[in-house]
């Protein structure tokens, strides 16, 4: 078999589980695939490079050494995306798009769009990032809750573990789903968690109002997710009127109150499917859906599988 090459872009500040998450993925799959893959590192210069957790990454060469494209570009993310080094920008904006797949993990997407790599394409990033990616690089179609997004040669991916979700899927894609399924159970991780499977963090975090009383609210909705959680019943809580109340909740938390409660319920099904035993049915109505189909309709539109699927996918088999 003819080594598929990939080549990782190492720098100072770099994550270090956005490169050895996915480089563990591939090394696996030669585990199953002797000589499937041929992993490399580069830094702009060829010198070791500083993690942002301290480890010390050592490349086999320099960026400028690299002869032929690879098969695979990974371009990792860190704290030393935050301002690009413009020997890495300048090398993928002429060396990249020769390569046949172009990957970025977390804030690597930085780097790609820098280059213009993403213009007019589908794109993501952590979540926390994805809103500044947009403002940076408007040309970039930015999707902010897919854990990853493939466009064309081009692909993307959230937070660390999702770089891991990528990488597999890539296995799957080279060499088939048997062996992928392989390196996923030595990982002990998901095969597969799908791409369009939202940043289920994003959802919430970052979403706290400033005002007490509305801050209360949220507690309360997170709380009580099968109550009724209208919005008359909400600002009745909060003390407001409920014109009052729609207005202020949007200003401070970034959404609507009815969008944050179907976040809010979505993300208490989604756990309880995941940690307990509990039929679905049960666990629509104490999640306030009322019924088993209403729960199914949300699972389907947000996640893109049925609560079935989502369980079988996603919940931790039982000790043996």
């Amino acid at each position: 078999m003819e080594p598929r090459d990939v080549l990782v872009v190492l720098f100072d500040g770099v994550q270090s589980l956005d490169v050895t998450g996915p480089v563990e993925v591939f090394t696996g799959a030669g585990g199953s695939a002797p000589g499937a893959y041929r992993i490399r590192t580069a830094s702009p210069d060829g010198a070791p490079v500083r993690t942002t957790s301290g480890l010390t990454l050592v490349p086999d060469l320099a960026l400028g050494a690299v002869t032929a494209p690879p098969h695979t570009l990974l371009v990792p993310g860190g704290e030393g995306t935050r301002t690009p080094d413009p020997r890495i920008v300048d090398w993928l904006r002429g060396h990249a798009p020769r390569a046949r797949r172009q990957v970025s993990v977390c804030s690597g997407a930085f780097l790609l769009a820098a280059a213009g790599l993403l213009d007019g394409r589908r794109a993501t990033t952590h979540w926390s990032l994805c809103a500044t990616l947009a403002a940076r690089h408007p040309a970039v179609r930015v999707e902010p809750e897919p854990i990853y997004v493939r466009d064309g040669d081009v692909a993307t991916s959230a937070g660390v573990t999702a770089g891991i979700d990528l990488a597999l899927a890539l296995v799957e894609e080279d060499l088939g789903r048997d062996v992928a399924l392989r390196v996923a159970r030595l990982l002990v991780v998901f095969l597969r968690r799908p791409g369009n499977q939202t940043q289920f963090s994003a959802q919430l975090a970052a979403q706290t109002a400033e005002r007490r009383p509305l801050r209360d609210v949220q507690q309360w909705i997170s709380e009580n997710p099968g109550a009724d959680l209208c919005v008359e019943a909400l600002a009745a809580r909060a003390g407001l009127s409920p014109r009052h109340f729609a207005r202020a909740f949007r200003d401070e938390t970034g959404m609507t109150p009815g969008r944050y409660v179907d976040r809010v319920r979505l993300e208490a099904a989604r756990r309880s499917l995941e940690d307990t035993a509990d039929g679905i049915e049960r666990i629509s109505r104490h999640c306030g859906y009322g019924t088993p189909e209403a729960m199914r309709r949300a699972f389907v539109r947000t996640l893109g599988a049925s609560p079935a699927e989502y369980r079988r996918r996603f919940r931790p088999a039982p000790p043996p």
